[in-house]
């Protein structure tokens, strides 16, 4: 027979595991992070630790799962699931975001930053900032900035230490018209030429070179055609994080405030591991027998100047220009 100290003690028990199972069961926000980059990348690798400390932040009330190497689609089709809500973040280059963000095209002009650290106060800074969330009416919002290099000449025949060493050389570029005026203005002959076919176009003599960041330079295997590259830093196109303002809009303000104070401790993380891959890229290339170079920049940012002229006739764009270039 049940007594009445039975059914407390029991009660009380089951009242302790329905307790248990609810704080167990209870709700964890889930944010869902695609990219195309495999998983070495620095960048990639800079995501997975803001999603960690998302996570440490938070304790354990909010995740991010990460889907690398393009699962769920091409940059483009990434950046159409954030706008609708499918998908909460994505990457994509600077030079992506001119669709929506035209200001971004400011990013990359020819030595509009004097060095990294310039680059990292714009970056970080007012401008940065405010570009971030210029996005925001095609339902794109800016996060961060992260590394993404800078690109640099490399070439088959001869190093390429001043604009003079450009003459009579094709150099394969990117189908931007910011690049192709670039290498026009320092005295090559800029060939757009897709990325997949360019180890063929060097082998074959298409084109007399290129230029691209070291660690893209090192796993393209371009070094093997390429023996010299001159490390002229002619453009600093950051990666930009982005969240879409209807997955933004979802959060409350303590989510919101967590998933900034992740991103932001990822920043000098992701840098680290940029650098890290630069000088692995370098160390080996020069094992294979490619000989760097440092030329001075000053040449080759004069030779370009007009570059910045050219953007009289817009004037948010040269406004912008000439904001960046007043940062100490």
């Amino acid at each position: 027979m049940f007594t009445r100290s039975y059914f407390m003690v029991y009660g009380a028990a089951f009242c302790m595991l329905l307790l248990n199972s609810c704080q167990s069961t209870s709700p964890v926000k889930v944010l869902k992070l695609a990219h195309g980059l495999d998983v070495t990348h620095p960048v990639h690798k800079g995501m997975v630790y803001m999603a960690e400390e998302l996570g440490r932040i938070s304790e354990g009330q909010m995740r991010v799962d990460v889907y690398p190497s393009g699962q769920l689609g091409s940059e483009r089709q990434l950046l159409e699931l954030l706008q609708i809500g499918s998908l909460d973040i994505t990457k994509v280059s600077a030079s992506a975001l001119e669709n929506f963000v035209p200001n971004m095209k400011v990013f990359g002009l020819p030595y509009i930053f004097r060095d990294q650290d310039h680059a990292w106060k714009i970056f970080n800074g007012e401008i940065g900032k405010e570009l971030l969330l210029q996005g925001e009416e095609y339902w794109l919002r800016g996060l961060c900035y992260y590394d993404a290099g800078s690109r640099s000449f490399y070439s088959k025949e001869r190093p390429i230490d001043s604009p003079d060493d450009l003459k009579g050389l094709k150099i394969r570029v990117m189908n931007s018209q910011t690049a192709i005026q670039m290498v026009k203005s320092m005295g090559g002959a800029p060939t757009p030429i897709s990325w997949g076919e360019l180890y063929t176009a060097l082998q074959q003599g298409v084109v007399d070179g290129a230029e691209n960041n070291p660690p893209s330079f090192y796993t393209s295997h371009h070094y093997e055609v390429c023996k010299f590259y001159s490390i002229d830093e002619h453009t600093s196109v950051p990666d930009v994080l982005l969240i879409g303002t209807t997955s933004w809009k979802s959060l409350s303000d303590q989510q919101r405030d967590w998933v900034t104070q992740a991103v932001d401790a990822s920043v000098p993380e992701q840098r680290r591991f940029w650098k890290e891959a630069v000088d692995e890229a370098l160390r080996e290339v020069q094992k294979s027998g490619v000989k760097i170079s440092y030329p001075d920049k000053k040449p080759f940012a004069e030779s370009v100047s007009a570059v910045f002229e050219s953007y009289r006739d817009q004037p948010e764009i040269y406004d912008l220009i000439q904001r960046i270039q007043a940062v100490p």
